[in-house]
């Protein structure tokens, strides 16, 4: 190891390589191969520094503006990047917060109102969108992302009452073959679809495929953005394939492993959280999925290629593909591709996360307010455990009324544990009680805890949603904590109604535990904080008045 560093700081130092070099070499690496085909085919050296020198001085970006995005296609190669989400910013004030700060004679707090920057040129930042044809060899070269097109205007907004905007880039060599890029906006869409038109006016044929691909440098916390309570959510590669479905594909694993592998229709993408970037192929195709790590630059490619299309002397054929560059907005993602909307991270439990998003998702239909969405599950919820939570209150109403004579027993046999254990069984089936009653409903609210919680964090529609006065954000913990100290009330209510342990020891832990859970909650999103209040004072009512209905039962016999 000293050795090695003492070479890099004194040892001889290998020439830097030119502009030129450096750019031919990118060429090389960051460009699909197929079947061991280089792109581009049949290109000379002296070629590909030409192409090189042509990228290096194009500079020129064409501006976009849909309702929705805000892009630049540099003209060198056409590649989407500075892509912002016009309707999401960073960040944003919580009007509440702002008043008190005044109050008491404080600024409002500053905070970053700028739309989300999904592709970004800047070089620690780097990520963008690239697409291009690979020729086959004998096949005159086609344009890459590194070849410079042209365009008309500099820059497209789409027109109020227009529904599409298309932007064309064009490219022309000597020998006739041009090739027109299309990429067509649609309001109010995410999706950019892209065509690539061939026009072969040479006298052979030409051959090739087209290739798609996200290029990008990893967040510096490339294990992922953090959620509010601590859990981080998933950034990096997916792939869907028709056989292997929706798979991560990780930088480390990028970096260990080559993929490599076909599939009828399939995806590749980005994620991060709430936004996903995906290249989708034609779904009637076999496309050919595959990633790259740039080990120099640290950074990764994902992408994928189509199947030879071949176009006749004279003739044109145009080759499709579709970008989504968004939020993960389900519904919306699932008319896109199929699977997309599994970029929506649940974890292990997405079995059970995706039907209480499509129940929020329903009740939102008709109230407007996913605060009152998430007051409609924790309804249903509770409809849906009524049996469960029913018989666990019985059975704790009918421990709450040993309770006495449990003392006494205690009292009796204090100084012989297995007879106390023995008198204490026999009073239980005497009276029907089953002293762990209680426990199955809260541990079949567990899963649906952290689904909640997962379904809370990841959804998109839950960032910067408001509920209701100081609840402006139900993604992000309750600014005041006033929810979380509100919990943590119900949860010393719901306590007292039932019955305390016998061991003085455990009861004194169980009496912490209000406190402990408020603790926690205080920094849980504020909408999972106001499921579990809504859920525990309905809890309140219901184990109130079986206890109620109990005792009236038990006077009835006495009397």
């Amino acid at each position: 190891m000293l050795y090695q560093q003492w070479q890099i700081d004194y040892g001889p130092k290998t020439p830097a390589p030119t502009a030129v070099e450096s750019a031919a070499t990118n060429i090389k690496e960051d460009l699909p191969t197929a079947n061991g085909e280089a792109a581009p085919a049949d290109a000379s050296a002296a070629a590909q520094a030409n192409v090189a020198a042509e990228a290096i001085s194009a500079s020129q970006t064409v501006k976009v503006k849909t309702d929705v995005l805000a892009l630049e296609i540099d003209l060198a190669g056409g590649t989407i990047q500075n892509l912002d989400l016009l309707v999401y910013p960073v960040e944003q004030n919580n009007t509440y917060v702002d008043a008190l700060r005044r109050l008491v004679g404080m600024e409002p707090e500053q905070v970053n109102r700028t739309p989300v920057r999904l592709f970004n040129a800047a070089k620690d930042k780097y990520f963008i969108a690239q697409s291009g044809l690979i020729s086959s060899q004998g096949s005159v070269s086609a344009p890459t992302h590194h070849t410079v097109f042209s365009s008309s205007q500099d820059s497209y907004t789409l027109p109020e009452g227009q529904s599409s905007l298309t932007v064309p880039l064009t490219w022309t060599d000597a020998s006739g073959l041009k090739v027109t890029k299309e990429f067509t906006f649609t309001r109010g869409s995410y999706e950019i679809k892209l065509g690539q038109k061939i026009d072969n006016a040479s006298a052979a044929p030409w051959s090739g495929r087209q290739y798609s691909q996200l290029l990008r440098t990893p967040p510096k916390e490339n294990k992922g953005s953090a959620l509010a309570g601590g859990m981080r959510a998933y950034n990096g590669g997916v792939i869907y394939t028709e056989k292997g479905k929706y798979q991560k594909i990780d930088f480390d694993d990028m970096q260990e492993e080559v993929l490599n592998t076909s599939t009828k229709g399939g995806w590749t993408a980005f994620i991060q959280h709430y936004f996903a970037s995906a290249w989708i192929p034609p779904a009637d195709q076999e496309n050919h999925l595959y990633t790259k790590w740039l080990q120099e630059d640290d950074r990764y490619v994902i992408g994928s290629y189509s199947p030879i299309v071949t176009v006749p002397a004279n003739g044109s054929a145009t080759l499709t593909s579709s970008l989504f560059a968004g939020p993960k907005v389900q519904p919306m993602m699932e008319k896109v591709a199929k699977g997309l909307e599994l970029t929506v991270d649940y974890s292990v439990l997405t079995f059970i996360g995706k039907p209480i998003y499509a129940l929020l998702n329903w009740i939102h239909s008709f109230t407007h307010n996913w605060g009152l969405a998430i007051i409609g599950v924790t309804l249903c919820i509770k409809l849906l455990m009524f049996p469960l939570t029913q018989a666990s209150f019985r059975s704790m109403a009918k421990l709450r009324k040993v309770q006495p004579r449990l003392k006494e027993l205690q009292e009796r046999f204090a100084d012989d544990r297995m007879r106390l254990n023995q008198e204490m069984m026999a009073l239980y089936k005497k009276e029907q009680v089953n002293p762990l009653g209680g426990c199955l409903p809260l541990l079949l609210q567990i899963p649906v805890f952290m689904c909640l919680y997962w379904v809370l964090g990841e959804t998109v529609e839950f960032r910067q949603t408001p509920f209701t006065l100081w609840l402006q954000d139900l993604s992000v913990q309750d600014p005041f904590y006033i929810l979380p100290l509100i919990m943590g009330v119900t949860m010393k209510i719901q306590q007292g109604l039932n019955p305390a342990p016998v061991d003085p020891v455990q009861a004194k832990v169980i009496k912490m535990f209000p406190i402990i859970f408020t603790i926690f909650f205080l920094f849980f999103p504020s909408g999972l904080v106001l499921y579990w209040v809504v859920n525990n004072t309905l809890s309140i009512f219901q184990q109130t008045y079986i206890t109620k209905q109990i005792e009236k039962a038990g006077l009835a016999t006495s009397t």
